[in-house]
């Protein structure tokens, strides 16, 4: 599915802002990446950072920082987590997530209470979709791949 030839996937959750993507991983942590439309809105990918495995991670402190050509700043965290992992691929090739927002993830975290305890905060399917395309509209969001 895509808007603006954004890329959505529906079985991931989002926030409300369309910044970053959750999934749900068997061993009950989550994978947290970048969107499509925060790639596009960033640019051109030059640096991540992700924060130590093992450091907690309040609600408004980012798991990972990103700098872009035209932007560096957090990729915002909603929950209070642990890290678990950084993805090393992202770290020594961060344009990845300009090239594969959806396949190159950021860092896993853990949940106290579990990864599905959140995500009843986030939203996902046609309800996200929907929010997704406003959006990418709204703010007149196009994607285009290297």
């Amino acid at each position: 599915m895509e808007c603006n030839g954004c890329e959505f996937k529906p079985e991931l959750y989002y926030d409300a802002e369309y910044q970053i993507w959750l999934r749900l991983e068997e061993d009950d942590t989550l994978t947290v990446g970048m969107t499509d439309l925060s790639q596009a809105i960033a640019g051109h990918i030059l640096h991540v950072r992700v924060r130590r495995p093992g450091t907690r991670r309040p609600p408004g402190k980012p798991v990972a920082t990103i700098e872009s050509g035209k932007w560096a700043g957090p990729i915002p965290n909603f929950m209070d987590c642990t890290i678990v992992e950084a993805n090393e691929a992202v770290m020594d090739q961060p344009d990845l997530l300009n090239k594969d927002p959806y396949g190159a993830w950021v860092a896993r975290v853990e949940v106290e209470g579990g990864g599905a305890s959140v995500l009843e905060d986030y939203l996902t399917g046609d309800a996200a979709y929907e929010g997704y395309c406003d959006r990418a509209r709204r703010d007149d969001i196009h994607c285009h791949r290297d």
